[in-house]
């Protein structure tokens, strides 16, 4: 596809003028805003859907009860934590799609297109700074408000649409430099790092004007989704050498939203020293490092958290993937991923103490050792 684009300071008065009548044109209707996808000129069908079985996940009796908060239902398929855990059976995930728009405008950070308007990232003041130097023929919309805020996200989803979106126009995204920096304590800093290892060359944009404008929907766990996710993970381990190791333990400490697991070093050490495990601390280490050490992991274990990702991105089929969850927070979105990808789901919920939580070290091990033997 054409990667035209045009950058004219000649044309920023006209281009804002513009922007500013549809802007207020927008809000004077009254109504609520229409999804944009509806309002597209054209749809089609990148990939189809499927059913897939979404098997029980590994954990001990009575784990889900010591749950005394749940979240994450609002994550595609949309089940309860709990049902997801206990095995949701067949599921239908649908196909992967694309959308072309005519006119669309993005306006300091939120894309609209006639009625239709989607919030992508923060604004960066109150009211929309509207200065549109920027004019693309046909542009491709990858990036999510999700992604835009956790790095799990960005790198799970927005990473692997990617791809789609280069197929179609000038990748755009909405995720400029000063957001990376100040989202780095959701991991994000990383993100120029993965994007160099994966060859990303992304158009960064607030503000412009795109005479034609590609939107995914790539939400459903298909197989063409997981088919991109593991192209992405074989990129990442061509940079380095992987040898099959026992496992890795990730850990969080305090960044990001607080999960305090305040036994979370003794139980790395534990396994460390047990079972053979590596101990990483992607708040301490760069890409190159991060990679070396996941890679080849046959299983990966750590706090619930966006930092988990850096494992699950290179575990390969048959793996395990073992979170340790908060017990007022339990939150279950990577067993879509392990589902998805032939892997191993497994948890264990802590015990609160104050505003951390505490994870037995014998029931650690004792749901390790509940995951296939000849799972690799």
């Amino acid at each position: 596809m054409s990667d035209t684009y045009t950058l004219t300071n000649s044309g920023s008065s006209k281009w804002s003028l513009a922007a500013y009548h549809h802007l207020l044109k927008s809000r004077l209707t009254g109504k609520p805003p229409l999804t944009l996808q509806s309002v597209a000129v054209k749809s089609w069908e990148i990939a189809p859907g499927e059913v897939a079985i979404a098997p029980p996940a590994f954990f001990l009796p009575n784990q889900l009860e010591r749950v005394t908060g749940w979240a994450g239902d609002q994550f595609y398929p949309f089940e309860h934590p709990r049902r997801t855990m206990e095995g949701i059976g067949p599921v239908e995930h649908g196909p992967t799609r694309g959308y072309l728009l005519k006119n669309a405008w993005l306006i300091d950070g939120t894309l609209y297109n006639g009625n239709a308007k989607s919030w992508l990232s923060p604004r960066t003041s109150r009211l929309p700074r509207i200065r549109v130097e920027t004019e693309i023929e046909r542009g491709a919309l990858y990036c999510t408000a999700g992604g835009n805020k956790w790095f799990g996200s960005w790198l799970m989803d927005d990473c692997i649409t990617y791809p789609l979106a280069c197929n179609e126009g000038v990748p755009v995204t909405t995720a400029v430099s000063d957001e990376l920096v100040s989202a780095a304590k959701h991991g994000i800093l990383h993100a120029p790092g993965y994007e160099n290892w994966l060859g990303m060359k992304p158009v960064r944009l607030r503000n412009a004007f795109f005479h034609e404008l590609v939107i995914f929907d790539d939400l459903s766990q298909n197989r063409h989704k997981h088919l991109r996710f593991r192209t992405m993970g074989e990129k990442l381990l061509s940079h380095v050498n992987a040898s099959s190791h026992p496992g890795v333990f990730i850990l969080r400490g305090n960044k990001g939203e607080l999960r305090l697991l305040r036994n979370e070093m003794e139980l790395a050490e534990r396994l460390r020293d047990r079972r053979g495990f590596r101990i990483i601390d992607p708040a301490k280490s760069d890409v190159a490092t991060i990679v070396a050490a996941c890679a080849g992991a046959r299983t990966v274990v750590g706090i619930e958290g966006s930092h988990l990702i850096h494992g699950v991105n290179v575990l390969q089929p048959g793996g395990s993937l073992l979170i340790l969850q908060p017990p007022n927070r339990f939150l279950c979105f990577f067993k879509y991923l392990t589902d998805r990808d032939h892997q191993n789901f497994g948890f264990v919920v802590g015990k609160q103490e104050g505003e951390g939580f505490s994870v037995d070290a014998q029931e650690v091990e004792r749901t390790l050792d509940l995951f296939p033997v000849n799972a690799l």
